[in-house]
């Protein structure tokens, strides 16, 4: 059962991708979801993640339109494209500062952040929602070379938690990966429709079937 703790969940989606990634799983988001409710009294679960908007698809964009309709709040912004000093082509899509004003405005409404990051640059704010009053507990891994998490971040968190002692219980099932006829084209979301084997494929996501 649930306790009356109230708390949020706050997701640095390019690191938790890139821990993912370096662990060799992938987050089942509606898994993610329903095992954080089950624990506690789960107000908000937020996304943040910085895209390309030039671009005629984006492989991330069936995931946040998921999220959207399945419990999360996700919070984009476009990213910043510059040329550096050597003239090549660089991107800059940094969503720290709204993960922190969104952090440090829910701050009176919950006892228990949840953040999904192992940047450094949070400790700050970590400490901050601690002279607040609430718990912070960081979820990212050291179970990698180097560790994705900094150790500035660790130290500063209530609990730390690795993100591989979670796989079995949020991670997605390889078996539940569909299998392509032979020949069979991927198929490329554009939104049409309600099923999509590339997002359930890519992301552990299951949409119900299409109404006749």
């Amino acid at each position: 059962m649930p306790t009356t703790q109230r708390s949020a969940i706050f997701i640095d989606g390019a690191n938790l991708y890139a821990t993912t990634k370096a662990l060799g799983f992938d987050i089942d988001y509606k898994k993610l979801l329903k095992e954080f409710q089950s624990r506690e009294n789960l107000l908000r679960a937020f996304y943040y993640t910085a895209l390309i908007e030039d671009q005629e698809y984006s492989s991330i964009r069936p995931l946040i339109d998921w999220l959207d309709y399945n419990g999360y709040r996700v919070v984009t912004k476009p990213v910043k494209e510059f040329t550096d000093s050597m003239g090549r082509r660089k991107y800059k899509g940094n969503m720290d500062i709204e993960l922190a004003i969104d952090a440090l405005e829910l701050s009176t409404h919950i006892d228990h952040m949840i953040l999904f990051s192992g940047d450094g640059d949070f400790r700050s704010l970590v400490e901050a929602m601690q002279r607040r009053g609430v718990k912070v507990t960081v979820i990212s891994t050291i179970q990698t070379q180097p560790a994705m998490i900094s150790d500035e971040l660790r130290r500063q968190a209530d609990e730390f938690v690795d993100l591989a002692s979670l796989a079995g219980r949020i991670g997605r099932d390889p078996g539940e990966r569909p299998v392509r006829a032979p020949g069979e084209a991927p198929s490329r979301y554009r939104g049409e429709g309600r099923t999509n084997p590339g997002l359930e494929n890519r992301y552990g996501i299951r949409q119900p079937e299409a109404e006749e």
